[in-house]
């Protein structure tokens, strides 16, 4: 999570992480919401998920792709691909970015891809949360389909 400074937000993760058994989540950034905020909108199911904190999002993507973890951005830019033409492989890092700003630039020239969600509608984007979602079902899906 790139910078995600929503509690509802890295609540709704925590849930989705717990929902797809997910190794972890990093919280990158400057960390501003309380723990009770967020145990109220993780619905404390964080005490089942492994919850990292990091000042620094390229220090840990550098980290995870010293261990041979690809890293794919959700952010809609030229290079990005379509979420489902895209093959997912394991282990795997999503960045989710910031909800005003999206994924950082340095975050991105650190990616091995960049993949969106086609929109069809009048809007150019979803809820960080939603988004997440959406792609992380997909990812999950490919993977255990692989085993």
């Amino acid at each position: 999570m790139d910078n995600v400074t929503n509690s509802y937000n890295i609540g709704a993760f925590i849930r989705l992480a717990d929902a797809f058994a997910i190794e972890k989540i990093i919280v990158c950034g400057e960390l501003t919401i309380s723990d009770k905020k967020l145990k109220k909108a993780s619905r404390n199911e964080a005490k089942w998920v492994c919850i990292e904190y990091s000042d620094s999002t390229t220090t840990s993507l550098k980290a995870l792709i010293d261990k041979e973890y690809t890293v794919y951005s959700i952010e809609l830019c030229h290079e990005s691909l379509d979420y489902n033409e895209v093959s997912y492989s394991s282990p795997c890092v999503l960045v989710l970015g910031n909800e005003r700003k999206g994924v950082s630039e340095a975050a991105l020239q650190l990616s091995h891809k960049h993949i969106h969600i086609p929109m069809f509608g009048m809007g150019n984007s979803l809820n960080v949360s939603t988004a997440g979602a959406i792609v992380l079902a997909k990812c999950a899906h490919a993977l255990r389909e692989a085993l």
